[in-house]
Protein backbone atom coordinates (compact mmCIF):
# COMPACT_ATOMS: atom_id res chain seq x y z
CA UNK A 1 0.00 0.00 0.00
CA UNK A 2 1.07 3.59 -0.61
CA UNK A 3 1.92 5.29 2.69
CA UNK A 4 1.30 8.97 3.36
CA UNK A 5 3.87 8.85 6.14
CA UNK A 6 6.62 7.63 3.80
CA UNK A 7 9.68 9.77 3.11
CA UNK A 8 8.63 9.63 -0.53
CA UNK A 9 5.56 11.44 -1.83
CA UNK A 10 2.60 9.39 -3.03
CA UNK A 11 3.53 10.34 -6.60
CA UNK A 12 7.09 9.07 -6.16
CA UNK A 13 5.92 5.84 -4.50
CA UNK A 14 3.50 5.11 -7.34
CA UNK A 15 6.08 5.91 -10.03
CA UNK A 16 8.68 3.66 -8.34
CA UNK A 17 6.17 0.81 -8.09
CA UNK A 18 5.42 0.88 -11.82
CA UNK A 19 9.09 1.44 -12.72
CA UNK A 20 10.15 -1.64 -10.74
CA UNK A 21 7.54 -3.77 -12.50
CA UNK A 22 8.55 -2.52 -15.93
CA UNK A 23 12.25 -3.12 -15.33
CA UNK A 24 11.62 -6.62 -13.95
CA UNK A 25 9.21 -7.32 -16.87
CA UNK A 26 6.25 -7.96 -14.62
CA UNK A 27 4.77 -5.41 -17.01
CA UNK A 28 5.76 -6.51 -20.51
CA UNK A 29 6.63 -4.17 -23.41
CA UNK A 30 3.40 -2.99 -25.01
CA UNK A 31 1.29 -3.56 -21.89
CA UNK A 32 -1.25 -0.81 -21.17
CA UNK A 33 -1.11 0.87 -17.78
CA UNK A 34 -4.41 1.26 -15.90
CA UNK A 35 -6.37 4.36 -16.83
CA UNK A 36 -5.85 7.37 -14.59
CA UNK A 37 -9.25 6.84 -12.99
CA UNK A 38 -8.72 3.09 -12.46
CA UNK A 39 -5.25 3.62 -10.99
CA UNK A 40 -6.51 6.33 -8.64
CA UNK A 41 -9.29 4.06 -7.36
CA UNK A 42 -6.96 1.04 -6.96
CA UNK A 43 -4.36 2.95 -4.95
CA UNK A 44 -6.60 5.33 -3.06
CA UNK A 45 -5.01 8.49 -4.47
CA UNK A 46 -6.21 11.46 -6.50
CA UNK A 47 -6.17 11.43 -10.31
CA UNK A 48 -3.63 14.26 -10.24
CA UNK A 49 -1.24 12.03 -8.26
CA UNK A 50 -1.54 9.33 -10.94
CA UNK A 51 -0.98 11.84 -13.75
CA UNK A 52 2.15 13.12 -11.99
CA UNK A 53 3.45 9.55 -11.51
CA UNK A 54 2.83 8.69 -15.16
CA UNK A 55 4.67 11.88 -16.13
CA UNK A 56 7.69 10.66 -14.15
CA UNK A 57 7.58 7.35 -16.01
CA UNK A 58 7.41 9.26 -19.30
CA UNK A 59 10.43 11.33 -18.30
CA UNK A 60 12.36 8.12 -17.48
CA UNK A 61 11.55 6.70 -20.91
CA UNK A 62 9.73 3.72 -19.43
CA UNK A 63 6.30 4.41 -20.95
CA UNK A 64 4.84 6.24 -23.90
CA UNK A 65 1.54 8.10 -24.19
CA UNK A 66 -0.76 7.30 -27.10
CA UNK A 67 -3.39 9.88 -27.90
CA UNK A 68 -6.88 8.87 -26.73
CA UNK A 69 -5.58 5.40 -25.79
CA UNK A 70 -3.58 5.81 -22.61
CA UNK A 71 -0.08 4.95 -21.40
CA UNK A 72 1.85 1.90 -22.64
CA UNK A 73 5.11 0.26 -21.56
CA UNK A 74 7.89 1.23 -23.94
CA UNK A 75 9.88 -1.51 -25.69
CA UNK A 76 13.28 -1.36 -24.05
CA UNK A 77 16.49 -1.89 -26.08
CA UNK A 78 17.91 -5.40 -25.77
CA UNK A 79 21.52 -5.51 -24.54
CA UNK A 80 23.85 -7.84 -26.43
CA UNK A 81 23.73 -11.35 -25.05
CA UNK A 82 20.62 -10.77 -22.94
CA UNK A 83 18.76 -13.92 -23.92
CA UNK A 84 15.96 -13.37 -21.41
CA UNK A 85 15.21 -9.93 -22.81
CA UNK A 86 15.26 -11.24 -26.36
CA UNK A 87 12.87 -14.00 -25.34
CA UNK A 88 10.49 -11.52 -23.77
CA UNK A 89 10.58 -9.31 -26.86
CA UNK A 90 9.93 -12.23 -29.20
CA UNK A 91 7.16 -13.59 -27.01
CA UNK A 92 5.44 -10.21 -27.01
CA UNK A 93 5.61 -9.99 -30.79
CA UNK A 94 4.20 -13.52 -31.08
CA UNK A 95 0.95 -12.65 -29.33
CA UNK A 96 -1.94 -10.56 -30.61
CA UNK A 97 -1.51 -8.32 -27.54
CA UNK A 98 0.90 -8.05 -24.67
CA UNK A 99 -0.04 -9.70 -21.41
CA UNK A 100 0.86 -7.64 -18.33
CA UNK A 101 2.61 -10.62 -16.74
CA UNK A 102 4.51 -12.67 -19.29
CA UNK A 103 6.43 -15.94 -19.29
CA UNK A 104 9.73 -14.29 -18.44
CA UNK A 105 8.11 -12.59 -15.44
CA UNK A 106 7.08 -15.96 -14.04
CA UNK A 107 10.64 -17.23 -14.42
CA UNK A 108 12.03 -14.11 -12.77
CA UNK A 109 9.53 -14.59 -9.95
CA UNK A 110 11.23 -17.90 -9.18
CA UNK A 111 14.45 -16.02 -8.41
CA UNK A 112 13.26 -12.62 -7.16
CA UNK A 113 10.11 -12.98 -5.10
CA UNK A 114 7.82 -9.96 -5.02
CA UNK A 115 7.10 -10.67 -1.34
CA UNK A 116 7.46 -13.36 1.32
CA UNK A 117 3.90 -14.51 0.71
CA UNK A 118 3.11 -17.76 -1.15
CA UNK A 119 2.99 -17.29 -4.93
CA UNK A 120 0.05 -19.17 -6.48
CA UNK A 121 1.33 -18.42 -9.98
CA UNK A 122 4.60 -20.31 -9.56
CA UNK A 123 4.94 -23.82 -10.95
CA UNK A 124 7.13 -25.24 -8.20
CA UNK A 125 6.77 -26.86 -4.80
CA UNK A 126 7.64 -24.77 -1.73
CA UNK A 127 11.31 -25.23 -0.72
CA UNK A 128 10.41 -26.79 2.63
CA UNK A 129 8.56 -29.56 0.78
CA UNK A 130 11.78 -30.51 -1.03
CA UNK A 131 14.11 -30.54 1.97
CA UNK A 132 15.85 -33.87 2.53
CA UNK A 133 18.89 -35.43 4.18
CA UNK A 134 19.58 -37.99 1.47
CA UNK A 135 20.63 -35.49 -1.22
CA UNK A 136 23.51 -33.96 0.79
CA UNK A 137 24.50 -37.49 1.83
CA UNK A 138 24.63 -38.59 -1.81
CA UNK A 139 26.83 -35.62 -2.72
CA UNK A 140 29.18 -36.37 0.19
CA UNK A 141 29.44 -39.99 -0.87
CA UNK A 142 30.26 -39.09 -4.46
CA UNK A 143 32.82 -36.46 -3.50
CA UNK A 144 34.54 -38.72 -0.97
CA UNK A 145 35.66 -41.23 -3.58
CA UNK A 146 39.14 -41.20 -5.08
CA UNK A 147 37.50 -40.88 -8.48
CA UNK A 148 36.38 -37.29 -7.69
CA UNK A 149 39.57 -35.75 -9.02
CA UNK A 150 39.49 -37.92 -12.13
CA UNK A 151 36.01 -36.92 -13.26
CA UNK A 152 36.36 -33.30 -12.10
CA UNK A 153 39.48 -32.58 -14.14
CA UNK A 154 38.12 -33.76 -17.46
CA UNK A 155 34.93 -33.38 -19.47
CA UNK A 156 32.22 -35.90 -18.73
CA UNK A 157 30.70 -38.43 -21.06
CA UNK A 158 28.96 -36.78 -24.03
CA UNK A 159 25.65 -38.61 -23.47
CA UNK A 160 25.82 -38.00 -19.72
CA UNK A 161 27.04 -39.98 -16.74
CA UNK A 162 26.71 -43.68 -17.53
CA UNK A 163 25.57 -44.63 -14.00
CA UNK A 164 22.70 -42.14 -14.19
CA UNK A 165 21.68 -43.20 -17.69
CA UNK A 166 21.64 -46.83 -16.53
CA UNK A 167 19.28 -46.15 -13.60
CA UNK A 168 17.14 -43.87 -15.78
CA UNK A 169 16.74 -46.75 -18.23
CA UNK A 170 15.50 -48.93 -15.36
CA UNK A 171 13.21 -46.18 -14.10
CA UNK A 172 11.65 -45.71 -17.54
CA UNK A 173 10.97 -49.44 -17.72
CA UNK A 174 8.57 -49.05 -14.76
CA UNK A 175 6.57 -46.70 -17.02
CA UNK A 176 6.67 -49.28 -19.85
CA UNK A 177 9.07 -47.06 -21.78
CA UNK A 178 11.92 -49.25 -22.95
CA UNK A 179 15.07 -47.28 -23.72
CA UNK A 180 18.57 -48.55 -23.18
CA UNK A 181 21.20 -46.25 -21.69
CA UNK A 182 22.65 -45.42 -25.11
CA UNK A 183 19.33 -43.87 -26.16
CA UNK A 184 19.26 -41.50 -23.17
CA UNK A 185 20.92 -38.07 -23.14
CA UNK A 186 21.22 -36.04 -19.94
CA UNK A 187 20.58 -32.29 -20.10
CA UNK A 188 20.66 -29.13 -18.00
CA UNK A 189 17.03 -29.54 -16.94
CA UNK A 190 13.94 -30.57 -18.90
CA UNK A 191 13.68 -27.16 -20.60
CA UNK A 192 17.15 -27.69 -22.04
CA UNK A 193 16.02 -31.08 -23.35
CA UNK A 194 13.05 -29.45 -25.11
CA UNK A 195 15.41 -26.85 -26.55
CA UNK A 196 17.76 -29.53 -27.88
CA UNK A 197 14.86 -31.24 -29.65
CA UNK A 198 13.62 -27.97 -31.17
CA UNK A 199 17.04 -26.90 -32.39
CA UNK A 200 17.71 -30.33 -33.89
CA UNK A 201 14.43 -30.93 -35.70
CA UNK A 202 13.33 -27.40 -36.58
CA UNK A 203 14.61 -24.31 -38.36
CA UNK A 204 13.42 -20.71 -38.02
CA UNK A 205 10.04 -20.35 -39.71
CA UNK A 206 9.06 -24.00 -39.34
CA UNK A 207 5.53 -24.70 -38.08
CA UNK A 208 5.26 -26.56 -34.77
CA UNK A 209 2.06 -27.76 -33.09
CA UNK A 210 1.69 -26.93 -29.39
CA UNK A 211 -1.17 -27.68 -27.03
CA UNK A 212 -3.37 -24.75 -26.03
CA UNK A 213 -3.79 -23.85 -23.26
CA UNK A 214 -0.20 -24.78 -22.68
CA UNK A 215 2.99 -24.01 -20.82
CA UNK A 216 3.65 -20.27 -21.15
CA UNK A 217 7.43 -20.72 -21.34
CA UNK A 218 7.13 -23.16 -24.25
CA UNK A 219 5.18 -20.65 -26.37
CA UNK A 220 7.77 -17.97 -25.54
CA UNK A 221 10.76 -20.25 -26.14
CA UNK A 222 9.56 -21.40 -29.57
CA UNK A 223 8.66 -17.84 -30.55
CA UNK A 224 12.17 -16.72 -29.57
CA UNK A 225 13.58 -19.37 -31.94
CA UNK A 226 11.45 -17.96 -34.77
CA UNK A 227 9.04 -20.90 -35.07
CA UNK A 228 5.47 -20.61 -36.32
CA UNK A 229 3.26 -21.80 -33.48
CA UNK A 230 0.15 -23.78 -34.41
CA UNK A 231 -2.04 -23.98 -31.29
CA UNK A 232 -3.92 -27.26 -30.85
CA UNK A 233 -6.90 -27.14 -28.46
CA UNK A 234 -6.33 -29.52 -25.54
CA UNK A 235 -9.35 -31.50 -24.39
CA UNK A 236 -9.81 -33.74 -21.38
CA UNK A 237 -8.88 -36.89 -23.34
CA UNK A 238 -6.16 -35.37 -25.51
CA UNK A 239 -5.54 -32.90 -28.37
CA UNK A 240 -8.19 -31.93 -30.92
CA UNK A 241 -7.21 -34.38 -33.65
CA UNK A 242 -9.40 -32.72 -36.29
CA UNK A 243 -7.49 -29.46 -35.86
CA UNK A 244 -4.18 -31.36 -35.99
CA UNK A 245 -5.22 -33.14 -39.20
CA UNK A 246 -5.99 -29.79 -40.86
CA UNK A 247 -2.65 -28.37 -39.77
CA UNK A 248 -0.93 -31.42 -41.23
CA UNK A 249 -2.65 -31.01 -44.59
CA UNK A 250 -2.00 -27.27 -44.87
CA UNK A 251 1.26 -26.59 -42.98
CA UNK A 252 3.03 -29.97 -42.83
CA UNK A 253 4.49 -29.44 -39.31
CA UNK A 254 7.55 -31.42 -38.26
CA UNK A 255 6.90 -31.50 -34.53
CA UNK A 256 4.14 -31.65 -31.93
CA UNK A 257 4.85 -30.71 -28.28
CA UNK A 258 2.67 -32.55 -25.77
CA UNK A 259 2.21 -33.00 -22.02
CA UNK A 260 0.33 -36.30 -21.84
CA UNK A 261 0.12 -36.67 -18.06
CA UNK A 262 -1.03 -33.92 -15.67
CA UNK A 263 -1.11 -31.40 -18.49
CA UNK A 264 -0.09 -27.86 -17.56
CA UNK A 265 -2.30 -25.94 -16.75
CA UNK A 266 -5.42 -28.12 -16.92
CA UNK A 267 -4.25 -31.35 -15.25
CA UNK A 268 -5.74 -33.42 -18.09
CA UNK A 269 -4.37 -36.91 -18.79
CA UNK A 270 -4.27 -38.45 -22.26
CA UNK A 271 -6.69 -41.32 -22.93
CA UNK A 272 -5.48 -44.55 -24.63
CA UNK A 273 -7.86 -44.05 -27.56
CA UNK A 274 -6.63 -40.53 -28.27
CA UNK A 275 -3.02 -41.69 -27.92
CA UNK A 276 -3.45 -44.39 -30.58
CA UNK A 277 -5.19 -42.03 -33.02
CA UNK A 278 -2.54 -39.36 -32.44
CA UNK A 279 0.27 -41.80 -33.23
CA UNK A 280 -1.54 -42.89 -36.39
CA UNK A 281 -1.69 -39.25 -37.45
CA UNK A 282 2.03 -38.80 -36.74
CA UNK A 283 2.91 -41.82 -38.88
CA UNK A 284 0.59 -40.72 -41.67
CA UNK A 285 1.96 -37.16 -41.83
CA UNK A 286 5.56 -37.85 -40.81
CA UNK A 287 5.98 -35.62 -37.75
CA UNK A 288 7.68 -36.29 -34.42
CA UNK A 289 6.17 -35.88 -30.97
CA UNK A 290 8.14 -34.59 -28.01
CA UNK A 291 6.42 -35.80 -24.85
CA UNK A 292 7.16 -33.62 -21.83
CA UNK A 293 6.64 -35.79 -18.74
CA UNK A 294 7.85 -33.22 -16.20
CA UNK A 295 5.21 -34.27 -13.67
CA UNK A 296 5.91 -38.00 -13.89
CA UNK A 297 7.08 -38.17 -10.26
CA UNK A 298 3.63 -37.20 -8.93
CA UNK A 299 1.65 -39.09 -11.57
CA UNK A 300 0.46 -42.70 -11.63
CA UNK A 301 2.84 -45.14 -13.33
CA UNK A 302 -0.07 -46.62 -15.29
CA UNK A 303 -1.04 -43.26 -16.87
CA UNK A 304 -1.10 -43.31 -20.68
CA UNK A 305 2.16 -42.14 -22.20
CA UNK A 306 2.73 -41.86 -25.93
CA UNK A 307 6.33 -43.01 -25.62
CA UNK A 308 5.22 -46.28 -24.02
CA UNK A 309 2.69 -47.06 -26.75
CA UNK A 310 4.95 -45.90 -29.57
CA UNK A 311 8.13 -47.53 -28.30
CA UNK A 312 10.16 -44.38 -29.05
CA UNK A 313 9.65 -44.53 -32.79
CA UNK A 314 7.92 -41.20 -33.46
CA UNK A 315 8.21 -39.96 -29.88
CA UNK A 316 10.99 -38.30 -27.90
CA UNK A 317 10.53 -38.55 -24.15
CA UNK A 318 11.59 -35.64 -21.90
CA UNK A 319 11.63 -35.35 -18.12
CA UNK A 320 13.65 -33.93 -15.24
CA UNK A 321 14.03 -33.59 -11.49
CA UNK A 322 13.70 -29.86 -10.78
CA UNK A 323 10.04 -30.13 -9.76
CA UNK A 324 10.39 -32.97 -7.30
CA UNK A 325 13.93 -32.99 -5.97
CA UNK A 326 16.51 -30.26 -6.54
CA UNK A 327 15.68 -27.28 -8.77
CA UNK A 328 19.24 -25.97 -8.73
CA UNK A 329 20.83 -29.28 -9.69
CA UNK A 330 19.38 -28.67 -13.18
CA UNK A 331 19.28 -32.30 -14.25
CA UNK A 332 16.96 -33.40 -17.02
CA UNK A 333 17.10 -35.98 -19.78
CA UNK A 334 15.58 -37.19 -22.99
CA UNK A 335 15.11 -40.64 -24.49
CA UNK A 336 15.08 -40.75 -28.28
CA UNK A 337 14.64 -43.04 -31.30
CA UNK A 338 17.85 -44.67 -32.54
CA UNK A 339 18.17 -42.48 -35.64
CA UNK A 340 17.88 -39.25 -33.63
CA UNK A 341 20.37 -39.96 -30.85
CA UNK A 342 23.44 -38.72 -32.73
CA UNK A 343 21.83 -35.53 -34.15
CA UNK A 344 20.41 -34.68 -30.70
CA UNK A 345 23.78 -35.36 -29.08
CA UNK A 346 25.49 -33.05 -31.59
CA UNK A 347 23.12 -30.26 -30.56
CA UNK A 348 23.82 -30.89 -26.88
CA UNK A 349 27.58 -30.76 -27.46
CA UNK A 350 27.27 -27.49 -29.36
CA UNK A 351 25.23 -25.89 -26.57
CA UNK A 352 26.81 -27.18 -23.34
CA UNK A 353 29.55 -29.66 -24.29
CA UNK A 354 28.83 -32.10 -21.44
CA UNK A 355 26.76 -31.96 -18.25
CA UNK A 356 28.10 -31.96 -14.63
CA UNK A 357 28.99 -35.54 -13.72
CA UNK A 358 29.19 -34.90 -9.97
CA UNK A 359 25.50 -34.10 -9.52
CA UNK A 360 24.49 -36.75 -12.05
CA UNK A 361 26.35 -39.39 -10.05
CA UNK A 362 24.73 -38.16 -6.83
CA UNK A 363 21.27 -38.32 -8.43
CA UNK A 364 21.97 -41.85 -9.66
CA UNK A 365 22.58 -42.87 -6.03
CA UNK A 366 19.33 -41.24 -4.88
CA UNK A 367 17.37 -43.19 -7.50
CA UNK A 368 19.25 -46.47 -7.12
CA UNK A 369 18.81 -46.61 -3.36
CA UNK A 370 15.05 -45.88 -3.55
CA UNK A 371 15.32 -42.52 -1.81
CA UNK A 372 13.84 -40.55 -4.71
CA UNK A 373 10.85 -42.92 -4.88
CA UNK A 374 10.10 -42.56 -1.16
CA UNK A 375 10.58 -38.79 -1.36
CA UNK A 376 8.10 -38.61 -4.26
CA UNK A 377 5.57 -40.65 -2.29
CA UNK A 378 5.79 -38.16 0.60
CA UNK A 379 5.31 -35.25 -1.80
CA UNK A 380 2.25 -36.90 -3.38
CA UNK A 381 0.65 -37.48 0.02
CA UNK A 382 1.28 -33.89 1.06
CA UNK A 383 0.00 -32.59 -2.29
CA UNK A 384 -3.24 -34.58 -2.03
CA UNK A 385 -3.99 -32.92 1.33
CA UNK A 386 -3.05 -29.48 0.02
CA UNK A 387 -5.23 -29.91 -3.05
CA UNK A 388 -8.26 -30.80 -0.96
CA UNK A 389 -7.83 -27.66 1.14
CA UNK A 390 -7.16 -25.41 -1.85
CA UNK A 391 -10.20 -26.64 -3.77
CA UNK A 392 -12.48 -25.88 -0.80
CA UNK A 393 -11.04 -22.38 -0.45
CA UNK A 394 -11.31 -21.68 -4.19
CA UNK A 395 -14.93 -22.80 -4.33
CA UNK A 396 -15.77 -20.76 -1.23
CA UNK A 397 -14.21 -17.73 -2.95
CA UNK A 398 -16.66 -18.09 -5.84
CA UNK A 399 -14.36 -19.82 -8.34
CA UNK A 400 -15.26 -22.75 -10.54
CA UNK A 401 -12.86 -25.34 -11.93
CA UNK A 402 -12.61 -25.50 -15.72
CA UNK A 403 -10.98 -28.93 -15.37
CA UNK A 404 -11.04 -31.61 -12.69
CA UNK A 405 -8.56 -30.61 -9.96
CA UNK A 406 -5.74 -33.17 -10.07
CA UNK A 407 -1.96 -33.01 -9.96
CA UNK A 408 -0.14 -29.81 -9.01
CA UNK A 409 -2.27 -27.24 -10.85
CA UNK A 410 -5.84 -26.05 -10.84
CA UNK A 411 -7.37 -24.35 -13.91
CA UNK A 412 -9.75 -21.93 -12.27
CA UNK A 413 -12.43 -19.61 -13.65
CA UNK A 414 -12.51 -16.45 -11.55
CA UNK A 415 -15.27 -14.60 -13.39
CA UNK A 416 -13.05 -11.49 -13.84
CA UNK A 417 -10.27 -10.41 -16.20
CA UNK A 418 -7.21 -12.09 -14.67
CA UNK A 419 -4.72 -9.78 -16.43
CA UNK A 420 -6.17 -6.85 -14.50
CA UNK A 421 -6.52 -8.99 -11.38
CA UNK A 422 -2.83 -9.99 -11.60
CA UNK A 423 -1.69 -6.39 -11.28
CA UNK A 424 -3.96 -5.75 -8.30
CA UNK A 425 -2.78 -8.96 -6.63
CA UNK A 426 0.81 -7.79 -7.11
CA UNK A 427 -0.07 -4.73 -5.06
CA UNK A 428 -0.98 -7.15 -2.27
CA UNK A 429 2.26 -9.14 -2.66
CA UNK A 430 0.88 -12.13 -4.59
CA UNK A 431 2.09 -13.26 -8.04
CA UNK A 432 -0.62 -15.12 -9.95
CA UNK A 433 -0.61 -16.70 -13.42
CA UNK A 434 -3.40 -15.18 -15.57
CA UNK A 435 -5.05 -17.32 -18.22
CA UNK A 436 -3.74 -15.20 -21.11
CA UNK A 437 -0.25 -16.56 -20.42
CA UNK A 438 -1.27 -20.03 -21.50
CA UNK A 439 -2.54 -19.09 -24.96
CA UNK A 440 -0.45 -18.32 -28.02
CA UNK A 441 -2.64 -15.32 -28.97
CA UNK A 442 -2.81 -14.03 -25.36
CA UNK A 443 -6.47 -13.03 -25.46
CA UNK A 444 -8.10 -11.65 -22.27
CA UNK A 445 -9.27 -14.45 -19.98
CA UNK A 446 -11.16 -15.01 -16.75
CA UNK A 447 -9.10 -18.14 -16.08
CA UNK A 448 -5.97 -18.46 -13.97
CA UNK A 449 -3.67 -21.31 -13.01
CA UNK A 450 -3.18 -21.94 -9.32
CA UNK A 451 -0.58 -24.09 -7.60
CA UNK A 452 -2.32 -26.30 -5.05
CA UNK A 453 0.80 -26.39 -2.87
CA UNK A 454 0.76 -22.61 -2.44
CA UNK A 455 -2.96 -21.83 -2.31
CA UNK A 456 -3.80 -23.43 1.02
CA UNK A 457 -3.45 -20.03 2.67
CA UNK A 458 -6.85 -18.58 3.55
CA UNK A 459 -5.27 -15.10 3.61
CA UNK A 460 -4.66 -15.28 -0.14
CA UNK A 461 -8.27 -16.17 -0.83
CA UNK A 462 -9.52 -13.33 1.40
CA UNK A 463 -7.51 -10.85 -0.67
CA UNK A 464 -8.67 -12.56 -3.86
CA UNK A 465 -12.33 -12.35 -2.78
CA UNK A 466 -12.04 -8.66 -1.92
CA UNK A 467 -10.41 -7.73 -5.21
CA UNK A 468 -12.73 -9.80 -7.41
CA UNK A 469 -15.75 -8.38 -5.57
CA UNK A 470 -14.47 -4.86 -6.26
CA UNK A 471 -13.94 -5.74 -9.92
CA UNK A 472 -17.57 -6.80 -10.42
Amino acid sequence: MLMKTSAQSLTEQLAVRFADRIRSRLLAPGARLPSVRQCAEQHGVSPSTVVAAYDQLLAQGLVQARKNRGFFVREMPTPRGDGAAAEAKSATRAGAGASPINATALIRGMFHKVSNKPHPGMGVFPPDWLESTFMPAAVRKVTSTRALQDFSLQYGEPLGDSSLRRVLSQKLATLNIHANADHIITTVGATHALDIVSRTLLRAGDPVMVEEPGWAVEFARLAALGMRILPVPRRADGPDLDVMAKYCEVHKPKLYVSVSVFHNPTGYCLSPGSAHRLLQLANQHNFHIVEDDTYSHIAPEHATRLSAIDGLQRTIYVSGFAKILAPNWRIGYLAAPTDLVEPLLDTKLLSTLTTPALLEKALALCIEQGQLRRHAERIRTRLDAARARSVKLALAAGCTFAAEPVGLFGWVDTGVDTDALAQRMLDEGYLIAPGALFHAARAPSTLMRINFATTQDAAFWRVFTRLTRDAN
